[in-house]
């Protein structure tokens, strides 16, 4: 373990307004798809089995009826981004009994827009940070961004000891749907993607769970597993359906190196928070890790009730369990494009 350490002082999400059904998103998909895509009611399957109720969104559902253009979409983006960002900052600074002025360094994570200046930049311009504070805005780590994010803010927390890191989290994954894309990853996204975000404050001198170590693992080859591509109509999303295979060949033999490398082995986990990209992504996982469901019911819960709001879905999955457990040794784990598995390991 590292001599000084960064500890988890405080945790707060944020979800927009609008609540999203998926029996209603269901036959919006049917409404839009239809003529468009083969076999339709084949593929409406996906909303039923995706294990999710409703998800939250910044539009409501009649919005994505629409046609709206990119640039549209992208000021949307940094709009509500902004906007939740300071939701969730508010809420992690009130919970530590600290202000903006308290904090030294943001580190922010965003994968579902694009911003220059920066959320966290703009986020300044409305909240009363101090001038000098520092700044990392990371753009491209997709629905690793929750648990790679955090490590980077921890590492930058032990890397100045004493200092406040505040972690900033928004995704608004329901902004880059293009009506026009009959693909099926389009369709998939439409069944799965919410909106979200998650502050966390970091320090070594103030109380909380210890982050005591964090990792990742690149798959060669795997560009073209999960990502962008970029068109004159936006983001498309690029999933492939060889994720849940993937999973069960290969994510168990990266955590337990994972593992080793920090002298542990997953016996001496207590706890795994998954992000959960998905309801085949999850099950996938309780086959490669030997576990029950009930072992990640905190992952199923969030995906539930949320949806899949790439990288802040962890973070709402962390939140529920440090309200909800006992202190422990906790694994966080997620994957995005890189292909790359994200860990990190909590010690209450």
């Amino acid at each position: 373990m590292h001599e000084t350490v960064a500890h988890l002082v405080s945790l707060a999400t944020a979800s927009p307004p609008h609540t999203l059904h998926q029996d209603a998103v269901a036959e919006a998909g049917r409404h839009l798809f239809e003529g468009q895509v083969g076999d339709v009611d084949r593929m409406l399957a996906v909303y039923r089995h995706a294990g999710i109720d409703q998800r939250q969104s910044c539009m409501p559902l009649s919005w994505y009826l629409e046609d709206h253009s990119f640039s549209e979409r992208n000021q949307l983006f940094l709009e509500h981004g902004v906007a939740l960002m300071a939701q969730a900052a508010d809420r992690c600074l009130e919970q530590a009994g600290l202000s903006y002025a308290d904090i030294d360094m943001i580190v922010s994570v965003s994968t579902s827009g694009i911003a220059t200046p920066s959320l966290e930049a703009r986020l300044m311009h409305v909240r009363g940070f101090r001038r000098d504070v520092s700044r990392l805005p990371i753009f491209g780590l997709g629905c690793a961004g929750g648990v790679l994010g955090l490590a980077r803010a921890a590492a930058m927390a032990q890397a100045a000891p004493g200092s406040r890191v505040l972690f900033l989290c928004v995704e608004l994954c329901g902004l880059t749907f293009r009506r026009g894309d009959s693909s099926k990853s389009n369709f998939v996204a439409t069944a799965l993607f919410g909106d979200g975000a998650a502050a966390a404050l970091l320090s070594t001198d103030l109380d909380g769970p210890a982050l005591t170590h964090w990792g990742e693992h690149t798959w060669p080859d795997s560009l073209d597993v999960m990502g962008w591509n970029v068109g004159d109509d936006g983001l498309g999303v690029v999933f492939s359906r060889d994720i849940p295979s993937l999973v069960r060949s290969d994510m168990r033999g990266a955590a337990d190196t994972f593992l080793s490398n920090c002298e542990l082995t997953l016996d001496d986990v207590d706890q795994m928070l998954c992000h959960p990209g998905g309801a085949k992504v999850l099950d996938a996982l309780e086959e490669a890790f030997g576990l029950a469901p009930q072992d990640i019911d905190h992952a199923r819960e969030t995906l539930r009730k949320h949806g899949n709001m790439s990288a802040v879905t962890v973070l709402f999955v962390l939140e529920r369990a440090v309200r909800a457990d006992p202190p422990g040794t906790w694994l966080l784990s997620s994957l995005g494009p890189g292909f790359t598995a994200g860990f990190l390991l909590m010690q209450g």
